[in-house]
């Protein structure tokens, strides 16, 4: 007996019920969270998705889990102790956010550094960007199922690190930076193994040129995969690799020169795509790559043919700011890094506000995922070339 019939039977009403299947589940929205804690987020960072069917139709990166309120701590340290707190937003990129925050104080004080701390600091930028570059390199390859190309990219590094350990003791967090200067100069004979080490990277870098670039799978998840345009670069002020992949034609070193950039414009490339596409993200990184090891050469050049001389300024034992305030930017390794810096005159800063790259570059995935399938996130994902702790700081 049917409901309706039995009903009937009990001399109740005859109501219908029409329960909703096949088309009418199809147009509710399901939302997914990728993440906080997922192979493809590069650390605690989440995604909230709301997805039709397996299309992207909105996405909201959701930060703050490694938030360690940094720029506040700077007011409760002097100067001399807030290089320690800026070296580690950027984890990859240490040495490049020391130089910042020096290089903002030494505008307050008016100081000039010694010339061979002026080179021996743009090696080492350059150094830690291909640093850098090469963790990237090996780890977008594996995000899209190639594992291979890791293991090569670790190596490089370890011949890298190896001559950055030598100098300063550290293999990730350098702490090699001061205020009107260096903590100290090279070491006898480190320039020959420096170069050594830069040749054995370079002549291994047609691994990524062949492996990844040249593979048909690579190229096919790629190619034409989270188009970037030039306008949105613009809006969300994006910079760094990912931005000169979609056409941003802008590089610090070159168009604000600082440290030895200057004297290096027949070295120094700003290489630049049109398409901004996940596939150009990545021949922007790599290129890049071949052109720091370029610069980091005529840096060793030029570092042994100055003459011997300090490598810092002395420092009072107490350092004061004079009051004031001040912005330094760099092309760190992921894009802008800006430091503005507010002093009252004291041993430690008023205020010091911290503009990350990574930060400003993922808010570009709320244009970059709508409308594209959930198997291309992770490639898009990849493709922003992020660090969680330079976006929380």
């Amino acid at each position: 007996m049917t409901s309706g019939a039995a009903q009937a039977a009990l001399g109740g009403p005859t109501t219908e019920t029409v329960v909703g299947i096949g088309g009418a589940a199809e147009n509710t929205d399901m939302v997914l969270n990728i993440g906080p804690q997922h192979p493809s987020t590069h650390g605690v960072l989440r995604l909230r998705l709301v997805l039709d069917g397996e299309r992207v139709r909105h996405a909201e990166p959701v930060i703050g889990y490694m938030h360690r309120g940094a720029e506040k701590l700077f007011e409760a340290r002097d100067y001399r102790q807030i290089v320690m707190l800026a070296n580690r937003h950027d984890w990859l990129s240490a040495f490049s956010n020391e130089l910042g925050v020096v290089l903002a104080v030494e505008r307050m004080l008016g100081m000039e550094v010694p010339q061979r701390a002026v080179w021996m600091r743009t090696l080492l930028a350059e150094l830690n960007r291909v640093l850098n570059h090469l963790m990237f390199l090996g780890s977008y390859p594996l995000e899209l199922g190639g594992i291979t190309p890791v293991f090569h990219a670790f190596h490089e590094r370890e011949e890298l690190q190896t001559v950055m350990e030598e100098i300063s003791g550290g293999r990730m967090h350098y702490m090699f930076n001061r205020v009107g200067g260096l903590k100290e100069d090279l070491p006898v004979g480190w320039t020959t193994r420096a170069r050594a080490a830069v040749a054995s990277v370079r002549s291994r870098m047609d691994v990524y040129d062949r492996l990844v670039l040249g593979n048909e799978i690579f190229r096919g998840r790629t190619r034409d995969v989270g188009v970037l345009s030039l306008e949105a670069v613009h809006a969300y002020g994006v910079s760094g690799p990912i931005g000169r992949a979609s056409g941003l034609d802008f590089d610090l070193r070159r168009d604000e020169p600082y440290l030895a950039y200057g004297e290096l414009g027949d070295v120094l490339k700003v290489v630049t795509r049109e398409e901004g596409d996940c596939l150009a993200r990545f021949e922007c990184l790599l290129e890049q790559t071949h052109n720091a090891l370029d610069l980091a050469d005529a840096c060793l050049d030029r570092i042994v043919d100055l003459p011997p001389g300090p490598v810092n300024q002395r420092l009072p034992k107490v350092l004061k700011a004079p009051e004031g305030h001040t912005y330094a930017w760099t092309e760190n390794p992921l894009g802008v890094n800006g430091y503005y810096l507010v002093s009252k005159g004291e041993k430690t800063p008023y205020r010091l506000k911290l503009r990350s790259a990574s930060f400003n570059n993922i808010q570009a995935l709320t244009e970059l995922l709508p409308g594209t399938l959930v198997a291309d996130m992770v490639a898009i994902l990849g493709s922003l070339f992020f660090v969680v702790g330079d976006i929380d700081k």
